[in-house]
């Protein structure tokens, strides 16, 4: 928890409490199922929550702003960007139903009003548009864009444009040629100076 104080310091109290909370749930529910790998459990904190707060570190979502996580697995980066934005609406969306079940359970637990889930592959829903995806290593950027440009808007207000915000790392010279997109690269590392986030990057993507 002390590595989230030393970049963030205007949690509110409930905020405080929800992240404060979320190493015991992951912690009881990784027993019963494996969401997340049992060596990075122990750093939950920097390698899953403030990795995922990385994106709130690099773009400030209005009141109101409808997020999709594409893969959430065990609801990263959803569940602790959802606590920062408590204004913003996610819908974490997986595959795998009993990670989900992981999810939702600390969402209830956290106490959490603004995060919907979502069993189904990201190509199945049709019926509704965000403004921004966001993902965590799921799948070549390539995959990653022909699934989220279907389910962007159309930019309608000034801001951001609505695009894909995914968390990759390492070399991804060759996965960038691969995909006939050019994101937009910020290095982790220059936001967070801490030796777990070097070659790990933000790669947005707008619409």
């Amino acid at each position: 928890m002390e590595i989230l104080l030393k970049y963030f310091s205007e949690f509110t109290a409930e905020q405080l409490r929800q992240f404060t909370l979320l190493e015991a749930l992951y912690k009881e529910w990784n027993e019963k199922i494996n969401v997340i790998s049992r060596k990075d459990l122990d750093g939950l904190y920097d390698k899953h929550i403030l990795h995922s707060l990385s994106i709130a570190a690099a773009f400030d979502f209005e009141d109101n702003t409808e997020i999709i996580d594409l893969g959430t697995g065990g609801g990263f980066p959803g569940i602790p960007l959802a606590i920062f934005f408590p204004q913003v609406q996610f819908h974490l969306v997986d595959s795998i139903a009993k990670k989900l079940k992981v999810v939702q359970a600390i969402v209830e637990s956290t106490g959490l009003k603004n995060v919907t889930t979502q069993h189904s592959r990201i190509e199945d829903i049709k019926n509704r548009k965000f403004d921004f995806v966001v993902s965590r290593a799921v799948a070549p950027l390539k995959d990653l864009w022909k699934w989220s440009k279907p389910l962007l808007k159309i930019k309608t207000k000034p801001g951001f444009s609505p695009g894909l915000i995914s968390l990759k790392g390492g070399d991804l010279a060759n996965e960038i040629q691969e995909s006939g997109v050019r994101p937009k690269l910020m290095e982790i590392f220059s936001i967070f100076p801490e030796a777990y986030f070097k070659e790990k990057y933000i790669l947005y993507v707008p619409r």
